[in-house]
């Protein structure tokens, strides 16, 4: 069930938290790649978080909210 533009104006995020949502992806994104990239210390123990895949997730969510923050400037979706 489609909704009509009407209904959909009160869904929209706007672009402000679109930004810091992105930004902050972004820098999440960076960071655990940095993390993930770091050689292993055997005396350190084990790894606790997995940073490639934390990475992954996050570049996803960059993909994603670049694409948010195209349609909010007003560029066109391709018809799927």
């Amino acid at each position: 069930m489609r909704r009509t533009p009407e209904a959909a104006i009160c869904c929209r995020v706007s672009m402000i938290p679109t930004l810091s949502l992105l930004a902050a992806a972004l820098a999440l994104t960076v960071f655990c790649g940095w993390r993930g990239a770091r050689p292993w210390d055997p005396r350190g123990g084990v790894r606790m978080a997995p940073w490639r895949f934390i990475m992954l997730l996050s570049a996803a969510s960059v993909v994603i909210l670049a694409i948010h923050v195209g349609t909010l400037l007003g560029v066109q979706q391709r018809p799927y």
